[in-house]
């Protein structure tokens, strides 16, 4: 089963990552990638950075970044291919311990729908 475990912080928190948790970052996707587990991850462009493309009543719009109305912001996320909700579950909880006392970040987890076949 493959699952979207996404990272959201507080944007506005101005915090960026250490040399130190990007190399423990690198060492642990590299085992989680070897071991199978890891299909994908990065991390994503500030909101200043992004666009929102809205459809309300047929009509869409596109919004320039940044979403100040949004507290916490997608930052980053990792595709994941496991058996159970329980090992994404503890995959994300490795990624969030690699970050330390100092952060503070939640994630969400996810599974991803599989492609159901079309009934003949």
């Amino acid at each position: 089963m493959r699952f979207l475990s996404m990272v959201r912080i507080n944007e506005r928190a101005g915090q960026r990552p250490s040399a130190q948790l990007m190399e423990d970052m690198g060492k642990l996707m590299t085992e989680l990638s070897a071991a199978g587990s890891l299909l994908d991850t990065a991390g994503l462009q500030p909101t200043a950075e992004g666009k929102r493309v809205r459809l309300s009543r047929g009509r869409q719009t596109v919004m320039d970044g940044p979403f100040t109305e949004a507290k916490e912001v997608v930052a980053g996320y990792a595709m994941l291919q496991v058996a159970s909700m329980d090992e994404a579950l503890e995959i994300t909880r490795r990624f969030l311990a690699v970050h330390g006392d100092d952060w503070d970040l939640e994630c969400e987890v996810r599974q991803v729908m599989e492609h159901c076949p079309e009934a003949a």
